[in-house]
């Protein structure tokens, strides 16, 4: 397969985190073109605003023309449900010809081609995201072992989360899932995933590992290293 793509990346204003990891992960060849929607604070309401934002930067992102579209927000593509999700995608498809997948989407198959169902999942989120999102996760068939957040509104304070905080919380819903989940585009943990993964012995997802396992999985190979199991098979 060829090894040349262009990945558009619809972002949150306010995320400082999900470019740097696309760089990070990306094979030769591979570029990657932004485009930002409205967001500074990680609320429901400011998520289904920013939302209103899509075609419009989707439209500039078809204009670089891009492959393949990436609605780059977990929260923001689950807030409304599994309904919410799929409408997004087809708005983005709609307007712009061009095949389209969200974050949440791609935890959900990521997680399933990993063979888990128990899903301990790690936030930086309040507790009224997380029970959206755990509620997203059980409609779609996981059960979710534990959720924990950090309890942030600040995007930006998101992206500054430092790692000590990232292994307390991720330990805390470990141990009794298949598989360990943590949640949001800005949260600045794809660096350890490696880590986490031999700590507790288990497959780790992060959203923009999801992320870039679904955009490349089928029309780049072979896998990656450095960034989990996942992402070395496609």
């Amino acid at each position: 397969m060829t090894q040349g793509l262009r990945i558009g990346l619809l972002v949150p204003s306010s995320n400082t985190t999900m470019e740097p990891d696309f760089y990070a992960m990306a094979p030769r060849g591979v570029t990657i073109h932004t485009a930002r929607m409205r967001l500074s604070k990680v609320t429901p309401e400011a998520l289904i605003r920013m939302a209103e934002d899509t075609e419009r930067a989707a439209g500039l992102l078809a204009d670089a023309g891009v492959e393949i579209i990436v609605y780059g927000c977990t929260t923001g593509s689950l807030v409304g449900g599994a309904e919410w999700e799929e409408g997004l995608v087809r708005r983005i498809e709609e307007e712009t010809g061009i095949p389209a997948v969200s974050t949440s989407s791609a935890v959900v198959e990521a997680l399933r081609s990993l063979g888990a169902r128990r899903i301990g999942v790690a936030t930086p989120y309040s507790e009224e995201l997380n029970c959206l999102e755990k509620s997203f996760l059980e409609d779609l068939g996981f059960q979710v072992t534990g959720i924990r957040g950090l309890g942030l509104l600040d995007n930006l304070d998101i992206g500054r989360v430092r790692r000590g905080t990232l292994e307390d919380v991720t330990r805390e819903v470990a141990d009794e899932a298949d598989a360990v989940f943590i949640s949001c585009t800005n949260l600045p943990v794809v660096g350890l995933i490696e880590e986490f993964e031999k700590e507790f012995n288990r497959p780790v997802v992060t959203s923009n590992q999801a992320s870039m396992w679904a955009v490349l999985r089928g029309r780049v190979s072979p896998g990656v290293d450095g960034f989990g199991k996942l992402m070395r098979n496609f």
